[in-house]
């Protein structure tokens, strides 16, 4: 049999011609003298038996593939059986020799149907309990810090406050308008096309008032808000927090709570209400419009049905939920934007999170609200 050429990687047994002691780095650095050496052992040992790799130095996926190639699927498996070699590289070459007969080390395990569902159910309660208890715990913490700081004038951000009043009431003004008008228009238009055929077109009156005071004016701007201000609260304090700002600011010694989520929260109270009256004006304008030109009530006999027919605590009641809508909106936008990691796709993802969860939590509380109004008779 012709001998090996003498190199620091492949030597014959020399009790054991059939026996191959191989050791060395193998790796991507001598990938050109391996690829070399294992032809030539190929083509002077026609048949390996066994082979001793316990001296082989580091190992990567390159030589893996030429220990393969020289040493055969069946035998580099019988190898890998020799618990004496350390389990990451057992783990390469098994996974290189199931690669070579296109099999896969680890067999699927048969799906079952239920079980998979089961594991998604529980999997999705264990993220909302996760939501339910964060959220529970940044609401501790952001009443703590109103708490902490109320006696304190000094801690007060009134220029940030104000700031975010501008951006989240005025600059909100005209879209909640406009879309509460167009609402009424359309429930006059539905409560005169159900009651004419009563003989009861009046009443549409009542339709509008009691839909926009109690329930449409409050839940509308709220979703608006929950659309537009929860989304841009999350975008703003995610982007700061990929940048590594929030991390700034806690060096120099400052609260982020303070200095980002109070003035948010406490500007959010005070536009949401706000804007709800202007939604309530917009949507019984709508109305009014409407019961005008298609029912001939005038704008007079409206404001006199609506003074005999509508109580003041409709009102009352259906402002009331604003502040408790708004200090929801806003911790939630708040909270996702404390979860963004440190990438632009976190971002994005925390902030449909934010629109998403704020209307949830938005059209729950209103049905609980409702049904607390209908049990208390108000």
């Amino acid at each position: 049999m012709p001998a090996l050429p003498d190199n620091p990687f492949i030597t014959l047994n020399p009790a054991n011609p059939a026996e191959l002691n191989i050791r060395g780095d193998w790796t991507l650095e001598h990938y050109a003298e391996l690829r070399r050496l294992t032809g030539a052992t190929r083509s002077n040992t026609p048949r390996i038996e066994t082979a001793d790799i316990a001296e082989v130095g580091h190992l990567d996926t390159a030589g893996g593939q030429l220990l393969a190639e020289l040493l055969g699927r069946e035998l580099l498996q019988r190898i890998t059986s020799d618990n004496r070699l350390p389990e990451e590289r057992r783990t390469l070459l098994r996974r290189i020799a199931a690669s070579l007969s296109g099999e896969e080390d680890v067999q699927p395990e048969s799906s079952n149907v239920v079980g998979e569902l089961l594991v998604r159910v529980g999997l999705a309660t264990l993220r909302f309990i996760e939501h339910v208890t964060s959220l529970l715990g940044f609401i501790g913490l952001t009443l703590a810090g109103f708490a902490r700081n109320i006696f304190r004038p000094s801690a007060w951000r009134i220029t940030a406050t104000v700031a975010q009043v501008e951006q989240t009431a005025l600059d909100a003004v005209p879209i909640v308008a406009l879309l509460t008008f167009m609402v009424g228009a359309v429930v006059a238009f539905l409560g005169a096309t159900v009651l004419s055929e009563f003989g009861a077109s009046i009443y549409t009156v009542d339709l509008i008032a009691f839909s926009f005071l109690r329930e449409f004016a409050v839940m509308l701007t709220a979703i608006l808000m929950a659309g537009r201000t929860a989304s841009a609260f999350t975008a703003q304090i995610g982007s700061m927090k990929a940048n590594e700002e929030i991390d700034a600011i806690r060096t120099l010694g400052l609260d982020p709570l303070d200095l980002l989520v109070l003035p948010r929260v406490l500007a959010m109270v005070i536009a949401l209400p706000m804007l709800t009256f202007v939604a309530m004006l917009s949507g019984l304008f709508g109305g009014a419009l409407v019961c005008a030109l298609a029912l001939d009530i005038s704008p007079t006999m409206f404001m006199q049905v609506l003074q005999q027919n509508v109580d003041m605590h409709h009102f009352v009641l259906g402002i009331a939920k604003a502040p408790v809508f708004a200090f929801l909106i806003a911790i939630i936008g708040c909270l996702e934007g404390f979860k963004v990691t440190g990438s632009a796709e976190s971002v994005g993802e925390h902030t449909t999170s934010s629109v998403v969860q704020s209307i949830f939590v938005v059209i729950l509380v209103d049905a609980i609200a409702a049904l607390f109004y209908m049990e208390m008779g108000w």
